[in-house]
């Protein structure tokens, strides 16, 4: 563990939220997990727990290890249970304003020595600590989903981190076994800035006729051996979150060439947000994923 952090507080109980929970707790932090509604954070520990059990089914982790983990995660339904947290990670939606008012609130009840983190994807990590009290104490710890498989961490610093903070985060991410890439506070950071644009150009190029779902998933997993196809990636990441990433490129850089597909905004503005809702560029409703185009 991180010498001076013991005590971790995570808000946010879904996809990313209960992943950062999970490898936290089995690398021996306490964590508070907190959501907007008790019944998320029981539905986050659930999926903590099944996660723990594949874990252990292929036999990367004991019964031991997942009841001595789970143990350690505690719900907080409120901000001021977190008061002795020593570092807060959060992962709410990949809305601004809505992370700046996270931030806001919660710094009042945390102690002066708390680090502030954001698991933002894409968003100025100098803008969102400017919504807080410590700027200084503020950083972008950003995990890949999924969490527990995935091995990097991109750490930003924003223009006020101090070298004590990024000192902190960078020991604290080590401690649970991930690697660290350092990425400068620019638009989506290295991962997203990347990864998003080929993203937004499988989709251009199912706009405009070049070939159909399947053909274009096929290509990219047998010709450039992606694990998955980028249409398949973009369902699981969901597509409104690939937007919100191409919106913040688009403005943060004035590019044109970060322009969001006008398929995928019609995706979004129809609630086929992928894998979640049931339905993106694949159906989910059935036996297995058919493409929808």
């Amino acid at each position: 563990m991180a010498a001076n952090i013991q005590n971790v507080g995570v808000i946010g109980a879904g996809q990313m939220g209960n992943g950062i929970a999970h490898v936290c707790a089995l690398a021996g932090y306490s964590v508070m997990l907190n959501d907007i509604s008790p019944d998320r954070i029981k539905a986050g520990m659930a999926t903590i727990n099944g996660n723990m059990a594949r874990q252990i089914s292929r036999q990367l982790i004991t019964e031991d290890d997942r009841k001595s983990a789970l143990g350690r995660i505690k719900p907080a339904e409120r901000f001021d249970a977190m008061s002795d947290c020593d570092l807060i990670i959060e992962t709410a939606t990949e809305k601004e304003e809505v992370k700046r008012k996270i931030f806001s609130d919660v710094s009042a009840t945390l102690k002066p020595s708390a680090i502030l983190a954001s698991n933002t994807s894409s968003i100025s990590i100098t803008r969102l600590a400017a919504a807080t009290d410590r700027p200084e104490r503020f950083i972008g710890i950003h995990f890949m989903n999924p969490v527990p498989l995935m091995e990097l961490v991109e750490l930003i610093r924003g223009i006020a981190t101090d070298d004590d903070t990024f000192e902190a985060s960078k020991a604290f991410v080590s401690s649970l076994g991930k690697t660290i890439a350092v990425s400068e506070d620019f638009p989506a950071f290295i991962v997203n800035r990347i990864l998003l644009p080929m993203i937004n150009e499988a989709i251009y190029t199912l706009y405009e006729g070049v070939g159909n779902v399947e053909a274009i998933d096929t290509a990219m997993r047998l010709g450039a051996h992606h694990p998955m196809g980028p249409l398949e990636l973009a369902d699981f990441i969901g597509l409104d979150t690939c937007l919100s990433v191409m919106q913040v490129l688009h403005e943060g850089l004035a590019d044109s060439k970060y322009r969001p597909c006008p398929l995928l905004v019609k995706y979004v503005e129809a609630g086929w947000l992928g894998r979640k809702t049931k339905r993106g560029f694949y159906d989910y409703r059935g036996e297995k994923p058919v493409p929808t185009r």
